[in-house]
């Protein structure tokens, strides 16, 4: 089982040390929340049917790829990825050079976690209709991969058309930066299915996870995928190597954890869980 942290339930003062920490601990992945801005009016529903909780339009918001590779300058072996960046609400190019630019500081280290967006006022901010959002991740991705791996690009869609150009450097990666979907609804399960390499889930317990788990099989089986060929990764609540194990046999390939009640705890509490799953560790030499 992959393991790893997400900055979303972390003061931002801490952000660093609690990576440096994790990645000497041999923690897989670090992952960071993103949204463009946030309105004064906040609405909308991240799991379908239920209203996102408030959030404070005053919560601080870092350029993704630009925190991501100084991070990537601080740490050695952790993954970096976001969780989830709005591909859509900007043109690809501009995702793609982030994402690129953080591969190739982090030494192939990127994960582009993309979803379509839950804030819909986010959207009306920036003058794009939200009903779009979906199409726009859409076809945002299948730019994004083309500018990650062939030398010259043209590309006519709806949203973004544009002549051909060429886009370089390259990630490190071959083939480009693994793309993962987020979202609880249907249409996001099928999107993973159909254009992800993973699919990023939200809190889960081992029950509810295998539930999204067989949907999305079933969804890449008819978009004539391998099921097993896309990475599923949630949050989750781990004490110890059962409820790894639980989460494994559900279909969990990561388990993203935030085992802290309280910022200024968050490192020793990494440590505690590190002793306790130490099989699904790789320490950093």
């Amino acid at each position: 089982m992959k393991l790893g942290i997400t900055f979303g339930q972390l003061n931002p003062a801490f952000f660093e040390e609690v990576a440096v920490a994790a990645d000497a601990r041999g923690f897989e992945s670090a992952w960071l929340p993103e949204h463009l801005v946030f309105p004064i009016r906040v609405e909308g529903q991240l799991i379908p049917g239920e209203d996102h909780p408030p959030v404070p339009p005053t919560v601080p918001i870092f350029d993704a790829c630009a925190y991501l590779s100084y991070l990537a300058a601080r740490t050695s072996t952790i993954r970096l990825g976001t969780f989830v960046y709005l591909l859509g609400i900007r043109h690809p190019f501009v995702g793609a050079r982030g994402f690129a630019t953080l591969d190739i500081v982090g030494g192939g280290r990127a994960i582009c976690g993309v979803g379509a967006g839950w804030l819909r006022p986010e959207w009306d901010a920036v003058g794009i209709d939200p009903a779009t959002r979906g199409a726009r991740l859409d076809e945002a991705i299948d730019v994004v991969r083309r500018l990650w791996t062939e030398p010259e690009i043209a590309h006519e869609g709806p949203h973004f058309p544009f002549e051909p150009v060429a886009f370089e450097p390259k990630p490190v990666q071959a083939g480009g930066i693994p793309i993962h979907v987020g979202g609880e609804s249907r249409r996001a399960l099928r999107r993973a299915a159909e254009r992800g390499d993973g699919w990023l889930g939200m809190q889960h317990t081992p029950a509810s996870a295998a539930a999204q788990v067989d949907v999305l099989r079933r969804l890449a089986d008819t978009a004539g995928r391998d099921p097993a060929a896309i990475e599923v990764t949630v949050m989750g609540e781990v004490a110890g190597p059962d409820d790894v194990a639980r989460y494994a046999a559900a279909g969990v390939d990561r388990l993203i954890v935030t085992p802290w009640r309280r910022s200024r705890e968050a490192v020793d509490a990494l440590h505690r869980l590190a002793d306790a799953v130490p099989e699904d560790l790789t320490p950093r030499p």
